[in-house]
């Protein structure tokens, strides 16, 4: 009698059952077109200034905009940070570059050290009328600079800062600290309870729980709001031009004055080299935090 051997199980891998391959939707297709117009239609014109940045102006008078550089040459960034004229001075926008770095740390600290604190206040402290105050806040974020520019330069004026590097300081932090306080606000407003009330019994007192308790749980939202702050700041140019003396433009005035001063030919390649040269450091702030900006605007008060 024969033995019967058991039969070897079928082993099936995936290569038995191929995945259909997925249809690419209309709605895809509509939204990768949409993207990809976006991106060109900044990327173009930051291709034609770099190239243009680049190029020797014989090149540039011949219409090739478009067209690489037949000859590289930074002439034109060096004219640019030490000899491009703004007005009657030509010292290049390396001045404005120390106006704006000069006005950039003062305002940073003002505005997101009073929001900081202001919203602190509002989130976590059981304050008179903080429902009133939040909302002439809310209303303040968006009235017009220019409603307010007048009694701002009178202001200014009285306390003797109008034309300083702190004037220009004081008046970014004022405009800024409306939007701040809120975002400050609804980050701080999600601690909890509980929180609050082991540190107030340890007999906390309104600034130790501020430094102790709330400060080293900002880390995220600080980012998010270094980022907005910075990017504002370094690119303003109506505060800078109306509150700035003649020696502390910051250097986006610097570079307008820069464009519209004209003697003899326009040089644009150097005017090219001096807008790369204002819009680098918000570039490298958004290279080097941009990872974190929307892990601070997700994350909650305990998850940072």
């Amino acid at each position: 009698m024969t033995d019967i051997l058991p039969l070897e199980p079928v082993r099936r891998t995936f290569r038995d059952y191929p995945k259909k391959p997925r249809k690419i939707r209309g709605s895809s297709i509509a939204i990768l077109v949409f993207l990809t117009m976006c991106a060109l239609f900044i990327a173009i014109p930051l291709y034609v200034i770099i190239v243009t940045s680049i190029k020797e102006m014989s090149q540039i008078i011949q219409g090739e905009i478009f067209s690489l550089p037949t000859k590289v040459t930074f002439e034109p960034w060096w004219k640019a940070w030490n000899e491009v004229c703004s007005g009657v001075q030509c010292e290049g926008v390396k001045v404005g570059f120390i106006n704006s770095l000069m006005i950039l740390f003062p305002s940073l600290v003002l505005s997101i050290g009073l929001s900081m604190v202001t919203g602190y206040a509002l989130a976590l402290w059981n304050i008179r009328w903080a429902g009133t105050f939040l909302f002439v806040l809310f209303t303040a974020a968006f009235v017009p600079f220019q409603i307010i520019m007048i009694p701002l330069i009178i202001m200014t004026g009285i306390i003797k800062v109008y034309g300083t590097i702190w004037g220009v300081a004081i008046v970014h932090a004022v405009l800024a600290m409306p939007l701040l306080t809120l975002i400050f606000r609804n980050y701080y407003k999600d601690i909890p309870n509980e929180i609050m009330s082991a540190a107030l019994m340890d007999s906390g007192s309104f600034w130790r729980i501020f430094f102790e308790i709330i400060l080293p749980m900002s880390g995220n939202i600080l980012i998010v709001v270094l980022i907005l702050q910075i990017t504002s700041i370094w690119n303003d140019f109506i505060i800078g031009l109306y509150f700035g003396g003649i020696g502390t433009k910051p250097m986006t005035v610097i570079l307008a004055n820069s464009v519209i001063t004209s003697r003899g030919e326009i040089s644009y390649n150097v005017d090219m080299a001096a807008a790369l040269l204002t819009a680098i450091p918000p570039l490298v702030i958004y290279f080097v935090l941009g990872k974190f900006f929307v892990q601070g605007i997700t994350a909650g008060a305990i998850k940072g």
